[in-house]
């Protein structure tokens, strides 16, 4: 493996780390309060894991050819999950 390709590997496992880190605490939140913005928050950073994990893991089975439409799919999904964390903050 290529040393740009560790580092990729690397931050994107960080990434997965936080954002799974901050789904734990938003669906404990939803859990002990039932406030329906935790649910969406959790879905939120649901959402973008899954973007980097999918992008990360379809990256190295294509051997990085197709990056335009990876790159589309993973913004697109990430996209979707900001939409969530957006409605979570406005949800009263």
């Amino acid at each position: 493996m290529l040393p740009m390709e560790v580092a990729y590997v690397a931050l994107s496992a960080a990434l997965v780390v936080a954002g799974l880190a901050l789904v734990a605490l938003a669906a404990r939140a939803y859990l002990e309060t039932e406030h329906r913005s935790m649910l969406l928050l959790a879905v939120g950073f649901s959402f973008v894991v899954a973007a980097a994990v999918a992008t990360t893991f379809s990256a190295f089975v294509n051997d990085f050819a197709g990056s335009r439409i990876l790159l589309t799919v993973n913004y697109a999904v990430t996209t979707l999950g900001y939409v969530f964390i957006i409605v979570s903050v406005r949800a009263q």
